[in-house]
C-alpha cells in the first residue's frame, strides 16, 4: 500500500510555516548589510517582507532570487512535487521576474519512505520547470524524519519594473487572480484522504501569465498569496506601501468546497493563527467568523495579489489613503 505522505507531516504546505509575527521578531533589526566590493545594487532586502530579493547587475537586468520548500500537503507524491515547483516559481513571478535557474531542496526519511516515492516527488518538480522553461539542475537532499521539498530558484527581470510590495498608491483597484481555500481543502484531504482535484488544479497553474500580464500594464505592486493568506499579504503590502486596502468580502473568489470544508471543521492551525496575528491591524467586523477565517486562509501556491487591473483577475477592492487599519473588510 502506498504510504500517504500528508501523514508524515505536522503540518500541511505553506501552512507548515513559522507563524508570521513570530518571523518578523527572529527578522527585527537584521537589515541588508552591503559588502564592500559587492557587485550590483540590492534594490529589494529583508525591509518589507517581499516575495524575493532582487539586485541590479546592469542598467536594464536585475537578479531575483527566492527558496522555498515544505511538508506535503497532499498523499501523492508526483502532485506534491508539482505544487511545490510551482509555488516556489511564484516568489519569482511576484517580483515580476521570468525564472532562469532552479535547484532542489529535497528532505526525505529514509529509513521510512521508499526513493522511488522522492523520485515521483522530484519529477513532479521537473515537469513544472520544464513547462515554465526554468533550467533546473541538481540541488541538495537532506536525511530527515520529515519530508519536505521545494527549490531555491534565480530569475531576471527589469529593474525598473519589478513588482514590489510596497509601491501602492491610494485609488488603485486590488485584485486577485486565484481563488482562495486551498488551506481547509488541504485539511480536509490530510484527514480523510480526499482527493482535491480543483484545489489540486489550482496549486499547480502557473502565475506566470498573471505577472506578465501586470509589468505589461506599468503595474509595479504585487504580492503573491501564500502561507500568511490573503488578509496577511494585503496586510504587509499596505503596511509597507503606507496605504489602507479595502476588500470587498462578497467578491472574493472560492475554491469548489471550501466552505463546506471549513464548515465541516476543517481549519488549518495556521489560517486560525494568521487571523490572530493581522486582527489588531484589520478591521473584520463587517463579516462572519468564517469568512473571516477563510480570508486568512493558509494558502499553498495561491495566487497573485496586483495593484491594478489584468485580464482574468478579479476585482476584490482598491487601496485607499492609509487609515487607522491597514486592511479594511466590507
Amino acid at each position: 500500500m502506498t504510504p500517504r505522505l500528508t501523514q508524515y507531516a505536522h503540518g500541511g504546505g505553506c501552512a507548515c510555516k513559522i507563524p508570521a509575527g513570530e518571523l518578523e521578531e527572529m527578522v527585527r533589526g537584521l537589515g541588508a548589510v552591503t559588502p564592500p566590493g559587492a557587485p550590483g545594487d540590492l534594490l529589494v532586502g529583508l525591509e518589507t517582507g517581499d516575495d524575493a530579493a532582487a539586485v541590479r547587475i546592469t542598467g536594464d537586468q536585475a537578479v531575483v532570487a527566492t527558496t522555498d520548500f515544505f511538508t506535503p500537503v497532499v498523499d501523492d507524491a508526483y502532485d506534491w512535487g508539482r505544487i511545490a515547483a510551482t509555488n516556489a516559481l511564484s516568489d519569482i513571478y511576484a517580483m515580476g521576474a521570468a525564472p532562469l535557474l532552479a535547484l532542489n531542496l529535497l528532505c526525505w526519511p529514509r529509513d521510512q519512505l521508499p526513493p522511488d516515492l522522492a523520485t515521483e516527488v522530484l519529477r513532479g518538480g521537473a515537469d513544472v520547470c520544464a513547462a515554465a522553461g526554468c533550467h533546473l539542475a541538481g540541488g541538495h537532499s537532506v536525511d530527515d524524519p520529515e519530508p519536505k521539498y521545494g527549490l531555491a530558484v534565480t530569475g531576471l527581470a527589469h529593474p525598473d519594473r519589478l513588482l514590489r510590495n510596497d509601491t501602492g498608491s491610494p485609488g488603485t483597484p486590488l485584485s486577485l487572480t486565484k481563488p482562495l481555500g486551498l488551506g481547509v481543502l488541504n485539511a480536509h484531504h490530510k484527514a480523510t484522504g480526499q482527493r482535491h482535484a480543483a484545489a489540486i488544479d489550482v496549486m499547480t497553474t502557473r502565475n506566470d501569465a498573471a505577472s506578465r500580464a501586470a509589468v505589461a500594464a506599468g503595474i509595479t505592486c504585487a504580492t503573491d498569496v501564500t502561507g500568511f493568506g490573503l488578509l496577511g499579504h494585503v496586510h504587509k503590502l499596505a503596511r509597507a506601501s503606507g496605504v489602507t486596502a479595502v476588500i470587498d468580502a462578497a467578491a472574493v473568489p472560492y475554491v469548489d468546497g471550501a466552505r463546506q470544508a471549513l464548515a465541516d471543521g476543517f481549519v488549518p492551525g495556521g489560517s486560525a493563527r494568521n487571523l490572530d496575528w493581522v486582527r489588531p491591524h484589520v478591521d473584520v467586523s463587517a463579516v462572519d467568523g468564517d469568512t473571516a477565517l477563510l480570508l486568512a486562509d493558509a494558502q499553498t501556491s495561491g495566487g497573485l495579489v496586483v495593484a491594478g487591473e489584468i485580464p482574468g483577475a478579479s476585482v476584490i477592492g482598491e487601496l485607499r489613503a492609509q487609515g487607522d487599519r491597514t486592511v479594511i473588510v466590507r
